[in-house]
């Protein structure tokens, strides 16, 4: 991967604006990859990564969100679901309602991340209704989406960012 983390931290954003090109499957795979190293309470790997390139798919998905046209334009949308079932089975219901949700948050991140080592803009969407995903790309009842990653390459970036509060308001130093 290209970058160094701290700088594709920084340089990543919110992207909604895609070129019609097509996203190789090998770097679609090393994306995946990287999310997959994310880390997980006990190790369980409670996520699945559904890899959507069916345009029919896409507009279906688009159409779940609330005024989100924007996202049928893209050319890969990743569905990110949490594996309820593995981390109740060793955490109970904290697990299932909570670390299956931290765990499947972080993989999500890595994979924003590795989008943007190469390259690639991305958006994490949750707006959706969850059971409409699941009947739309025939999940099993115990994966439950919890985000869509739109991916492909950049058309345009937003002009402006939203600014972000200072480090002073959301860090506190206890002694």
């Amino acid at each position: 991967m290209g970058k160094e983390v701290i700088q594709a931290i920084k340089d990543r954003v919110s992207i909604r604006d895609y070129q019609a090109r097509e996203i190789a499957d090998d770097k679609i795979k090393d994306i995946i990859e990287a999310a997959h190293l994310a880390p997980s309470a006990g190790n369980l790997q409670p996520w699945e990564f559904h890899i959507v390139k069916n345009k029919e798919k896409i507009s279906q998905l688009a159409e779940l969100t609330s005024g989100q046209e924007w996202i049928a334009s893209s050319p890969v949308i990743i569905v990110i679901s949490a594996l309820t079932d593995i981390s109740k089975q060793k955490y109970g219901e904290r697990g299932s309602s909570l670390y299956a949700i931290q765990d499947t948050a972080a993989a999500i991140e890595n994979l924003l991340l590795a989008a943007e080592s190469y390259d690639l803009g991305s958006c994490w969407v949750g707006d959706f209704n969850e059971g409409d995903v699941k009947r739309i790309l025939s999940l099993k009842e115990s994966s439950w989406p919890v985000a869509f990653v739109t991916l492909g390459y950049t058309a345009s970036k937003a002009e402006e960012t939203r600014p972000q509060r200072s480090i002073d308001e959301v860090m506190t130093i206890i002694n």
